[in-house]
């Protein structure tokens, strides 16, 4: 048996929301079933934002158009096309995106992403 090498993705899962928000997984827990990264592409629809939460992940965020707030503690991080940044697992962070465009933007999580490491905040 021939070992697979690569995967395209042409497929990916894309994750019900009931914030407009726009997340299609191409590796991980709910495409893949891959539990040490997932990497999903998301669009964060102008005026968006959701609760505070403390991952159990690292989160890597690479803006591809549009702009993003990041809050963590009482800091405001403003990221725009072409600006990257790491989230520590355990840091208290909140997503925004108080702009009038949308944001389109790549996502990937070291474990992978899973509601239950998540740990959002109530609203």
């Amino acid at each position: 048996m021939k070992k697979e090498r690569y995967l395209v993705q042409k497929n990916p899962f894309v994750v019900p929301t009931t914030d407009g928000k726009y997340i299609g997984e191409h590796f991980g827990n709910a495409s893949d079933g891959n539990t040490e990264i997932s990497i999903a592409h998301m669009i964060a629809p102008a005026n968006w934002s959701e609760p505070f939460q403390t991952p159990e992940f690292d989160e890597y965020t690479f803006i591809i158009s549009g702009k993003k707030m990041f809050k963590i503690d009482d800091e405001s991080i403003l990221l725009e096309a072409g600006q990257s940044i790491k989230i520590i697992a355990g840091t208290r962070v909140q997503y925004s995106n108080p702009f009038s465009e949308p944001c389109t933007y790549l996502s990937i999580c070291k474990p992978a992403f899973h509601f239950k490491k998540v740990h959002r905040e109530e609203a």
